[in-house]
């Protein structure tokens, strides 16, 4: 086709004389979720993973909520509470789990897989050391989604909730120590801190992650004396940055630490989160300690960075061994379960409301990367590579899988 310009004929190019489609993109659309939040202090886990005012957020955006009665009541929240939120008070966990959605603190138990009737999301810790291959082939036969704190990632590629359960542990560990110092846990009767005229009491640190930083912060603010190891100079040199004062920082090396676990009243096992400890503290530095001084093991969720660390729970938190009273409790967030369920509930409630905008998990997951990372099993498949290795089942890539759905 020719076009007469200037008096001359011209050629319109080919793009002009085909036709365009009408780019037509897909608006999300909401659906309603039905979530489920089951008790879990038989599995002596005391937080809740949604507060009030975040199920009456849910509920005023057309979204249900159903509550197993006592759920909340360790962190002080009432049935009541929730019912005048707008959540459902559900007498039995069998009813909860048969939501689409199920939210919870503690990781599944075998009994709980067998009451879920299948096809839905889960979002819980897992605490890989603490499962077989046998519990995570039951999720699969069910056909879960099931999605792990641990490995949850925000847009900035953060660890969320791992990031914020750092935090409070940091935190903890340090009231903890302090309390079984004292003569009235049969401790060595001493104060964690400074006093004029005494010693300061000694801390020593082992990592300079998030849970590392903050159980320094509460340290020095009591006036311990800290020292800090890790396996890195240049972690060391950005914990100091974000510490913003000078302490003893040291690698790994075996006399120095040797040196400062015989004259500490508190060691901290803090190396990173959400990775198997790479450096183990042998048995028998922690015979070298003194008598009646405390090791807390953050990383027992990943096994524990010191050999004689071994799993306990807060209805029995420590046992003594060479003298040393060890605290190994893998939910030490649950000893302050409103705090722990708020931090909680305020990083899953804006991923919720996401979800339901969205038009359901199959299509977040393809928007939400993030999210994606943190599932390790999607519609019955395992798709994470480090759960596959541990517990030896096959893997696939979770973009493989999304394409089908």
């Amino acid at each position: 086709m020719n076009q007469r310009k200037g008096g001359k004929l011209s050629t319109l190019a080919n793009d002009q004389l085909l036709p365009r489609e009408e780019l037509y993109t897909r608006c999300p659309r909401n659906i309603k979720l039905n979530i489920g939040i089951p008790d879990n202090s038989a599995s002596i886990e005391y937080s809740i993973p949604l507060t009030p005012q975040s199920v009456e957020l849910l509920v005023n955006n057309g979204h249900d909520v159903f509550v197993e009665s006592g759920a909340g009541k360790e962190a002080n929240y009432s049935d009541k509470a929730f019912s005048d939120s707008g959540a459902v008070i559900c007498k039995s966990a069998a009813e909860i789990f048969q939501c689409d959605i199920i939210l919870k603190m503690a990781p599944f138990t075998h009994e709980e897989t067998e009451l879920m009737k299948g096809n839905q999301l889960l979002l819980s810790p897992l605490y890989l050391t603490m499962q077989t291959q046998e519990s995570v082939r039951r999720l699969m036969r069910k056909k879960v989604t099931a999605v792990g704190f641990e490995y949850m990632k925000d847009e900035n590629g953060i660890l969320p909730v791992e990031r914020i359960f750092s935090e409070i542990m940091g935190n903890t560990a340090m009231i903890v120590a302090s309390e079984y110092l004292s003569t009235s846990r049969n401790g060595k009767g001493v104060i964690l801190g400074s006093v004029t005229g005494i010693s300061p009491t000694e801390v020593v640190i082992l990592g300079s992650g998030t849970a590392a930083e903050h159980a320094a912060r509460t340290a020095l603010a009591l006036g311990a004396t800290v020292k800090v190891f890790d396996d890195s100079i240049s972690k060391l040199m950005d914990f100091q940055s974000r510490l913003g004062q000078r302490v003893f920082t040291s690698v790994f090396h075996p006399k120095a630490l040797r040196k400062a676990m015989k004259t500490a009243e508190v060691v901290i096992g803090a190396l990173s989160m959400n990775e198997v400890p790479k450096m183990i503290v042998p048995e028998n530095m922690v015979e070298g300690m003194k008598e009646n001084s405390i090791i807390i093991d953050l990383n027992i969720i990943q096994g524990g960075c010191i050999e004689t660390s071994r799993i306990t729970n807060l209805k029995k938190p420590t046992y003594i061994e060479h003298g040393v009273i060890h605290y190994c409790v893998p939910n030490m967030t649950s000893r302050v379960a409103r705090t722990t369920s708020i931090a909680v509930s305020n990083i899953l409630t804006p991923m919720l409301l996401e979800i339901g905008q969205s038009g359901g998990v199959n299509q977040y997951v393809k928007t939400n990367r993030g999210f994606c990372e943190g599932i390790y099993v999607f519609n019955g498949v395992l798709t994470n590579q480090d759960i596959g290795e541990v517990l030896n089942i096959p893997v696939t890539d979770i973009n493989l899988l999304m394409a089908a759905f």
